[in-house]
């Protein structure tokens, strides 16, 4: 099994080799200087082994099936946090409880760049009403590979019972973790999902691991997954909502046109955070696809649809749900795309990275 230090190796390749203990780091970053560019998430070069929460980058979007460039969202976040400032409203400074980005997990950009190819004559056949060629079966076996892999890694992190967030790449990226998590939490725990879409399609395109198909994979595969709470969601098929509803006690949709209605006859938002909130179990992941944010936040996404959460809404809901005594067991953010020379995406993710860091946090009461 991986151990944290085989997951820094490469901390020395980028040349960061002034790792600071938990105070010294602290320290520095109340001081509030501009840090280094090759510095970590909000600019700490803390040592990971002395980190409450460790987030970790999988670049990988091999089966997006609209625009592209999520596989470069952890790095771009990365950077764009450099800016923010530490002091959050809802949750303090979660930044004192000590939070480290890794290094990629070994492989998953090569892994990337051998499957996209593949993809892409998948689709051609689609397109021109051909079978499906051999490369098919090739990419569901890279896609299971990188299951595989986020799930060992995870299992490494969480066997020295540190929190995680993954940072994506799109949003098939998470299934390792939750089936980690799953191995952990045999009792249960829910599932609140922030996002435009259902992702409840089967093998969308043919592809068994698609960013479309995530949480349908989770609710056949993983059923520790004991609930589904979707929100936001107003971009989706007949048969992903023919399976959401099959789900019966195991789902609970929220979709936008609905939290719209209810705003829009008075009702307050808190009153409907309270409704999503209740809807889940003790134990909580939550799931974040950027795109379940209204696209002026986040216009360069793959699969941007108008509608849904404003950043406040969305930070409200989090602020709220590590009020209700919940335990959130870890997270993933997905599907940030950054443009060439606009940092608006990547600024927007790092922030809502932040949200979910001091939330996730504070429901392990660690800020």
């Amino acid at each position: 099994m991986l151990s944290l230090c085989d997951l820094c190796v490469s901390v020395a390749k980028q040349e960061i080799f002034d790792i600071m203990d938990l105070e010294q780091t602290i320290a520095e970053l109340e001081l509030g200087l501009p840090p280094a560019a090759d510095a970590g998430f909000l600019g700490s070069r803390l040592d990971p082994a002395q980190a409450a929460l460790l987030l970790l980058p999988v670049p990988w979007e091999a089966t997006v099936s609209y625009g592209r460039g999520t596989a470069r969202g952890p790095e771009a976040i990365r950077l764009a946090s450099h800016q923010l400032d530490l002091e959050d409203p809802a949750f303090g400074q979660p930044y004192h409880a000590g939070i480290v980005d890794l290094p990629p997990i070994d492989g998953i950009e090569a892994l990337n760049r051998q499957a996209i190819p593949l993809v892409q004559e998948v689709v051609a056949a689609l397109e021109t009403g051909k079978p499906p060629p051999a490369a098919l079966d090739r990419v569901n076996a890279i896609g299971a590979e990188v299951n595989q892999r986020v799930r060992s890694a995870a299992e490494a992190l969480l066997e020295q019972n540190r929190l995680i967030g993954l940072v994506g790449g799109d949003h098939s990226c998470p299934f390792g973790l939750i089936q980690a998590l799953a191995q952990r939490h045999p009792d249960g725990f829910g599932v609140l999902h922030i996002d435009a879409h259902h992702d409840l399609r089967h093998a969308f395109e043919g592809f068994t691991w698609s960013h479309a198909s995530i949480f349908r994979n989770v609710m056949a595969r993983i059923p520790q997954v004991i609930r589904l709470t979707q929100v936001a969601i107003r971009d989706y098929s007949r048969e992903e909502a023919e399976y959401a509803r099959a789900l019966d006690e195991r789902n609970r949709t929220f979709y936008a046109a609905d939290l719209f209605r209810r705003k829009a006859v008075g009702e307050t938002f808190h009153a409907i955070a309270q409704d999503i909130i209740q809807s889940l179990p003790e134990k909580v992941y939550i799931s974040f696809d950027i795109d379940g944010l209204d696209p002026p936040y986040c216009p360069h996404t793959g699969t941007p649809v108008p509608g849904g959460l404003s950043f406040d809404e969305a930070g409200y809901l989090l602020e709220q749900l590590a009020a209700s005594g919940r335990r959130i067991i870890g997270f993933d953010l997905c599907e940030v795309a950054p443009a060439d020379n606009d940092e608006w995406d990547a600024n927007v993710g790092a922030r809502i990275l932040y949200k979910l860091c001091g939330a996730t946090l504070r429901g392990n009461g660690l800020c």
